[in-house]
């Protein structure tokens, strides 16, 4: 039975197709149908038209970044077409967001993974390659560890927070903009307005303090 917060991503091949509904319709019904009779609610419905011919998915990467905003899991209709995607693949392995797909529920993020093998084995192999490095270093004698590795995991650690919180600026940058651009200015505002969109703060709470917003909008300069 599904539950949880839920982005829909669909794709129609033609821009026909796309302004006819032709494909999409059934594309919705089955997303419904396997949602029906959980807790669950469906926070946005992302269409993407393209020709066939098009590398890049902006429709995509618009509804991955619902999904990380939301706290939510991609839900697309149909895996056979678009898990033979490359640019798809990428897509989903890159953002970390969570993924299932109505007509196979069992294959979410671990079929994925492994249409995604090959780039696995090649990050194993790096891996590999850096601790047979660290352990020749340690064969000749090179410390490692102790407060100087401290320090180096804490700089780490704060490079990847602040990646993270740019990341999540970025992401909300379209949202902050459509509201100053409707007059909503203020950063109390903005919070309230955040706050009534249902959009968890970086913490995960869900009530939006001016400060947030300030600080949003410093890291997007």
């Amino acid at each position: 039975m599904a539950s949880g917060t839920y982005i829909a991503y669909y794709r129609v091949s033609t821009q026909k197709q796309g302004r006819s509904g032709l494909g999409l319709e059934a594309q919705q019904e089955a997303v419904r149908t396997f949602l029906n009779g959980g807790n669950w609610s469906l926070a946005s419905e992302i269409v993407e038209v393209e020709s066939g011919k098009r590398s890049d998915r902006p429709k995509l990467a618009e509804a991955l970044r619902l999904c990380r905003l939301h706290g939510a899991t991609l839900i697309i209709a149909k895996l056979d077409r678009l898990a033979r995607n490359v640019a798809f693949v990428s897509a989903i392995m890159e953002s970390g967001v969570e993924f299932v797909a109505a007509d196979f529920p069992q294959a979410n993020r671990l079929t994925i993974h492994i249409l995604a093998a090959v780039a696995e084995h090649e990050a194993k192999a790096i891996s590999d390659r850096t601790k047979a490095a660290l352990q020749a270093a340690k064969a000749r004698g090179t410390k490692l560890g102790g407060y100087r590795g401290v320090k180096v995991d804490s700089a780490a650690g704060r490079a990847a927070r602040a990646a993270k919180a740019s990341d999540r600026a970025a992401d909300l940058a379209p949202i902050l903009a459509d509201l100053r651009s409707a007059g909503v200015t203020s950063l109390a505002a903005i919070a309230k307005a955040l706050t009534e969109k249902g959009i968890p703060t970086a913490m995960g709470g869900t009530e939006w303090q001016a400060v947030q917003v300030k600080r949003v909008m410093d890291r997007l300069g």
